[in-house]
């Protein structure tokens, strides 16, 4: 009875074990993850003011709202050619966060997805090849789980918040740099980030040249004729 008791503890103990899973870690430094993507190349850290206005169309953008007025991108060259930009991520899965690298790409898309730490247990964590159906993608309504991105059994939570940083990620890019921009089907995705949607968020729009016409003084007109208004320059 006595070996019969303690075998029987010995596999509630042990069943008990199963059942936790093991818990998150971290697996890259900042500098660490640079490097894995940007061998050889010179990095340059750059601040980015976010306006209200810019977080609003990124908001708009991505889907996951834009809270920061500050944003931070590492741009890597190598013999003075623009090789991508990677951009660190810090959100929440279920109830402790996990750190991302997304870098993209002179065009625009996402290029490469490293996870530096992860809070969570590990078995929550993907497989690369849910990562790698990230990769090439431009920001457009098919970065979705709900579209061409498959989902992972178990890892649900983390899945979407991959994805949803992926379009954060990208949507501050497209507004940051305008010009590094895929094109795009408009009919795609009303919020695709284009050059033409994104510069008016991040340029003042220039003042209007004077036509020389209205420069001219009015030419005299019968009394019987009223005077059209005149338009006004817009700014």
């Amino acid at each position: 009875m006595a070996i019969r008791r303690i075998v029987s503890v010995c596999l509630a103990l042990a069943a008990a074990a199963a059942a936790i899973p093991a818990q998150g870690k971290v697996f890259l430094t900042t500098d660490e993850a640079l490097e894995l993507a940007f061998p050889g190349c010179q990095i340059t850290r750059k601040e980015h003011l976010l306006e209200e206005r810019q977080r609003a169309r990124i908001t708009e953008l991505s889907g996951r709202t834009a809270s920061r007025a500050v944003a931070f991108a590492y741009e890597a060259r190598r013999d003075g050619a623009l090789v991508g930009t990677a951009w660190f991520d810090r959100h929440r899965v279920r109830s402790l966060q996990e750190l991302l690298m997304i870098v993209v790409g002179p065009d625009g898309r996402c290029a490469r997805i490293e996870v530096l730490a992860f809070g969570e247990p590990i078995d929550y964590l993907p497989r690369e090849s849910f990562y790698a159906q990230l990769t090439g993608r431009p920001l457009d309504a098919e970065l979705s789980t709900k579209h061409a991105i498959r989902g992972v059994a178990g890892a649900t939570l983390t899945v979407e918040a991959t994805v949803a940083a992926v379009r954060h990620v990208l949507a501050i890019h497209a507004v940051k740099y305008p010009d590094q921009q895929p094109k795009l089907d408009p009919k795609s995705d009303p919020r695709a980030a284009t050059a033409q949607e994104t510069k008016a968020a991040t340029k003042t729009k220039p003042a209007s040249k004077p036509d020389p016409e209205s420069e001219k003084p009015p030419s005299p007109k019968p009394a019987s004729t009223s005077e059209p208004a005149g338009g006004s320059a817009q700014a």
